[in-house]
């Protein structure tokens, strides 16, 4: 009877652990491309049944933040980002270099106290997860793959570990298209797209060295050397554009 008053309840304790579970990937706990725990685990760790644990999966899966890999187990997705007008920031266009100009400088008011605040704050877990944010960064560089979401990966691992959620979440509202990307043209030599990857990569090393020896504002000075470095190559990406052509 214990056992059927349980299940008949099972639609409250769904909710609450698929709410939990959610909370837990979109604050990191379980980042894009990490797997969750098995079942048992997750029936064992919330004191309920494995079907409990099945359908509070299943709701994830509807939201997209998980998928069920045959024979291999439940891996997080990348969660859906608010859009950037939530904000009250207007009209985002990441193809205009201005608007990308007013980000860069909105995102460095923001991001030189974040990487601060992550060097005083990080817990060894999440200065662990900085770590491998920014190696695979260098192992998409190295793949000649677009290191875009890994960059933004990055900075997302760098705000939660101030443990503070507001920076965190100011970064996923404003998204990933934010990341400096326009210095890459089509018409660009490979050698100079790489060289410029690389750059941007040398400028995570230091913020990333600088959090983890706890150099609060050895962070701060490398997050403002990195983005005002980028908003230097936008600046002059916008100067290029104004030359009247010959």
């Amino acid at each position: 009877m214990t056992q059927a008053k349980s299940e008949a309840g099972g639609g409250t304790l769904t909710q609450r652990l698929a709410e939990v579970l959610r909370k837990a990937i979109l604050a990191g706990q379980f980042p894009p491309g990490g797997k969750l725990p098995s079942e048992a685990q997750l029936s064992e760790a919330h004191g309920v049944s494995r079907t409990v644990v099945r359908e509070a999966i299943a709701a994830l899966r509807a939201d997209r933040l998980v998928e069920a890999r045959q024979g291999a187990g439940v891996f997080v997705l990348q969660p859906p980002e608010a859009p950037a007008p939530s904000l009250g920031l207007g009209e985002i266009d990441p193809a205009r270099v201005s608007s990308m100009i007013e980000l860069l400088e909105l995102r460095t008011a923001v991001e030189v106290e974040a990487a601060g605040l992550a060097a005083l704050r990080r817990s060894p877990a999440q200065e662990e997860v900085i770590h491998e944010r920014h190696h695979a960064v260098l192992a998409c560089l190295k793949a000649g793959q677009s290191t875009t979401e890994a960059d933004f990966a990055l900075h997302l691992a760098i705000a939660e570990a101030t443990n503070n959620p507001r920076f965190r979440e100011f970064l996923a509202m404003i998204g990933r298209n934010v990341i400096p990307r326009a210095a890459l043209r089509d018409e660009d030599k490979e050698e100079d797209q790489t060289a410029y990857l690389q750059l941007i990569h040398d400028e995570h090393a230091e913020i990333v060295e600088a959090i983890s020896a706890a150099d609060e504002e050895g962070a701060r000075d490398a997050m403002r050397r990195h983005l005002r470095g980028s908003q230097s190559r936008y600046r002059a990406l916008l100067r290029e554009q104004r030359q009247p052509v010959r």
